[in-house]
């Protein structure tokens, strides 16, 4: 895979440029997702992904807000984008405490190993949707999502005064929910 940003030709399983040490990734060209250079295909849409393609440099100056709005708005809680924007003067460059949880499914790696890929994306696609929402439904916010489990935050953008505990009931949820 060659990096955007150095042309360094690195071997097929770099997750990192052997030259400048840039993260590795393919652009899903259908939902603009980031996916490990390993996918074949997207991890948020399923659209088959080309080993040779470049991700392009995307910037967030080439959005308008209502483009922006529309991205971010799906990623998070209901309504909370609305008051986002609502405070945004406020909540700029804001200090404020966060409470940050990761959730990973133990043993998915070997699991996985055992799976064709099509046998797979079913079981992260449900995966995916108990994490996000378990993480909404206690005003949390999915921050990133890393292969088979997510970093969320809680108290930010929007501060909350009982972030740690909206977190750990978020993860009782999970665990609940994965056990079924």
């Amino acid at each position: 895979m060659q990096c955007s940003k150095c042309d360094f030709d690195n071997p097929a399983e770099a997750k990192f440029c052997g030259g400048c040490g840039d993260k590795l990734e393919i652009l899903c060209p259908q939902c603009s997702f980031r996916n490990p250079p390993n996918h074949k295909f997207c991890s948020e849409c399923g659209q088959k992904l080309s080993s040779d393609q470049h991700p392009p440099q995307e910037s967030a100056a080439a959005f308008s807000e209502v483009e922006k709005f529309e991205k971010i708005q799906k990623y998070l809680p209901k309504g909370i984008a609305e008051k986002i924007l609502a405070q945004k003067g406020r909540i700029e460059g804001e200090r404020k405490q966060v409470t940050v949880m990761f959730c990973d499914l133990v043993g998915f790696t070997s699991i996985s190993q055992n799976l064709d890929l099509e046998e797979i994306y079913p079981i992260m696609d449900k995966i995916h949707e108990i994490l996000i929402h378990k993480v909404h439904d206690y005003e949390g916010v999915v921050n990133k999502m890393i292969g088979d489990g997510i970093m969320a935050l809680f108290g930010a953008p929007l501060a909350l005064e009982d972030a740690p505990q909206r977190a750990i009931r978020s993860a009782f949820s999970i665990h609940r929910e994965i056990a079924k």
